[in-house]
């Protein structure tokens, strides 16, 4: 239904919280990394230069890697660090 978007699982680590929240496949990891260091972290002061990381996998995504050439599926438990 979606073709252009997914659902992640998205842990936040510097928060100990999950989220579930849609991202667009087009995008590049880093983009995205920024988007959400800006919507989630910005109210504290913590370090943005996160990351995501694959939990069942362990794989850490490149910053230039486009979602759609990845791993990512809907659903997939990704780690924010």
């Amino acid at each position: 239904m979606f073709d252009n978007k997914i659902l992640l699982n998205l842990y936040g680590l510097s928060l100990s919280t999950n989220y579930e929240v849609f991202i667009p496949v087009n995008e590049k990891v880093g983009n995205i990394t920024k988007l959400l260091n800006t919507t989630m972290f910005d109210s504290i002061n913590l370090d943005k230069n996160n990351t995501f990381v694959n939990i069942n996998t362990g794989f850490i995504y490149k910053n230039n890697d486009l979602i759609r050439n990845t791993d990512m599926k809907n659903n997939s438990k990704i780690m924010l660090i």
